[in-house]
């Protein structure tokens, strides 16, 4: 029998190397918080900002964007429980200093927190 082959004359194939690409990050949640970013680096040797608080959110009002104040996170159609721990997700309700506002970014990807006023205080 040669070694390596089955009895039917076909070869085993061997597992695949382990390699530095297919690692996974840790996961990354935004929570309500004083501005924390970090610069990683990505495939092919770019630059990403991602972000692990935010506290400030560039809100957009009639067209016109503003830097706003974020005080809570009212709620989540995704998931009600990161609503209650204050994590920052795209589609998600927050209250602003300006009123309430739906995120329309993904702010762990990003780096910042964009949104869009629904509703006036």
């Amino acid at each position: 029998m040669n070694s390596g082959r089955k009895t039917t004359g076909g070869r085993y194939k061997r597992p695949k190397k382990r390699k530095l690409t297919g690692r996974q990050n840790q996961a990354r949640v935004v929570k309500l918080g004083e501005n924390k970013t970090r610069v990683l680096r990505t495939r092919g040797g770019g630059q990403k900002t991602v972000m692990f608080q935010a506290n400030k959110v560039n809100l957009v009002i009639k067209g016109k964007s503003k830097v706003v104040k974020i005080t809570n996170v009212k709620e989540t159609p995704s998931d009600t429980f990161l609503a209650r721990q204050n994590i920052l997700v795209k589609g998600a309700i927050i209250e602003t200093e300006l009123g309430r506002a739906r995120i329309t970014n993904r702010p762990s990807q990003e780096g910042n927190v964009q949104a869009v006023l629904i509703e006036k205080a």
